[in-house]
């Protein structure tokens, strides 16, 4: 187990360079299953989750070039679908959340698929209902065999219904769109989720040959046909990076240029963190975030106290809730955190209470945060990455924070952001990493 040595207390100054976005990454690697041509993926980051799931898909068969440190070609064209029952698959893909997306492809193509329990961030419930509920809507039919906590899934002859789903999920939206490519018919799939991932798998499968209309909303259509052909697509920006920079940057009192952020995709992600106080200035594609002394949270109309609440797209992402939480701890005001999507996501304040932060933890989903004003620093102690966001918002507050600390179980970062110490070293952090 590897771990980051923090000294903290330093002032960042710089450009960063947003890598590929990971929950894009998942999605748009799994879809080249769909076809036999070669798919060719630009912008692709180089961390755990992705190489995972690359290194599944060439267990299985498919052959994987990689052309340069951010581009790869995929060519299944020789899949070994039996492998899908092997103990080596089941370990392999039991590592990565993003492992319950091969089933909707699987299925399309191979009309079958085999899917152990995944596995991910441990952040509450997690329920795949969505997904499997929407493969029985297209005509599948599923097991699960409670001895190997595996789900097993016969998808011939699917054809195309009308489905409302019973939550936006994005993972389980990329499911059935990719599930729904081939089957027989029209498949309408409403109250899809609508986040610039799924944009962008849509668009991906559109030029592979698909017929999706609808793209970038909540109500998509696809019209099934009979093959995909090879295509070249080219991951956006990491939104989430983005977020995280941004407050790295406020939490730091640093001066930093976010370089090629696609705008036109974050959101509403500019604006929470404006409310937070963050100063945010637009320079074309880049965002520079400028050193500040103090930033102030807004309050509501009515005076009441800020409440930053996550939501399904185009609300404000769940995965930066942690982050919006750490940086609300440094600021003048105080700000109620609601994370209604995932009960075990705020259990990390435990950690910021013991660095100094003033945070009262009302439940499971909600946090009052009460600014400091920066009056005083936090202290640096030794702590444990519990998930992937959670992880560098303790990183985010050990280098704002007073002293060392020491965040173990940083495998967890390493599983959603690119060389994060080497990159935060060149613009004047000081972040050792202990193996």
């Amino acid at each position: 187990m590897a771990s980051f040595r923090i000294i903290g207390g330093k002032h960042l100054n710089g450009d960063l360079d947003v890598q590929g976005a990971k929950n894009e990454a998942l999605q748009v690697i799994c879809a080249t299953l769909l076809t036999k041509d070669k798919v060719t993926i630009y912008n692709i980051p180089n961390i755990r989750d992705v190489n995972n799931l690359i290194s599944l898909l060439k267990y299985i068969g498919c052959k994987v070039e990689k052309k340069d440190p951010t581009t790869y070609t995929f060519q299944a064209d020789d899949i070994d679908i039996d492998k899908i029952y092997t103990q080596e698959y089941t370990e392999r893909s039991t590592t990565l959340r993003g492992s319950i997306m091969l089933v909707g492809p699987l299925l399309a193509r191979f009309q079958k698929a085999y899917i152990p329990t995944p596995g991910g961030d441990k952040i509450g419930r997690r329920r795949l209902d969505t997904h499997f509920n929407s493969f029985e809507k297209l005509g599948a039919r599923i097991s699960y065999n409670f001895q190997t906590n595996a789900y097993e899934v016969d998808g011939k002859n699917l054809k195309g219904c009308y489905m409302l789903l019973d939550e936006a999920s994005v993972t389980g939206t990329a499911n059935v769109v990719m599930a729904s490519v081939f089957a027989e018919g029209k498949t309408t799939i409403f109250n899809a989720a609508c986040e610039p991932y799924l944009y962008q798998l849509c668009s991906m499968l559109n030029k592979m040959g698909a017929k999706i209309s609808g793209v970038g909303s909540n109500l998509l259509t696809i019209e099934g046909v009979e093959e995909l052909k090879g295509c070249e697509h080219t991951l956006l920006p990491d939104m989430i990076e983005v977020g995280s920079f941004i407050g790295l940057a406020a939490m730091t009192q640093s001066n930093i240029r976010i370089r090629n952020v696609q705008w036109r995709h974050l959101g509403i992600i500019p604006d929470v963190f404006a409310r937070l106080g963050i100063k945010i200035l637009r320079e074309e594609n880049d965002i520079i975030i400028p050193s500040q002394d103090v930033y102030e949270i807004e309050k509501f109309m009515d005076g009441s106290i800020m409440t930053v609440s996550d939501a399904p797209w185009p609300g404000f992402t769940p995965d930066l809730i942690s982050i919006a939480l750490v940086v609300a701890t440094m600021a003048k005001g105080s700000v109620l955190i609601h994370q209604k999507m995932f009960e075990s996501r705020l259990f990390f304040v435990d950690k910021l209470i013991d660095m100094g932060a003033k945070i009262i933890l009302c439940d499971p989903h909600r946090a009052t945060v009460i600014g400091n004003e920066r009056k005083y620093k936090l202290r640096g102690i030794k702590m444990s990455s519990p998930d992937i966001r959670a992880g560098v918002a303790l990183l985010i507050a050990a280098m704002s924070a007073e002293g060392v600390s020491v965040i173990d179980n940083i495998e967890q970062i390493d599983r959603g952001y690119q060389n994060i110490d080497e990159r935060l070293n060149n613009i004047g952090a000081q972040i050792e990493r202990i193996n």
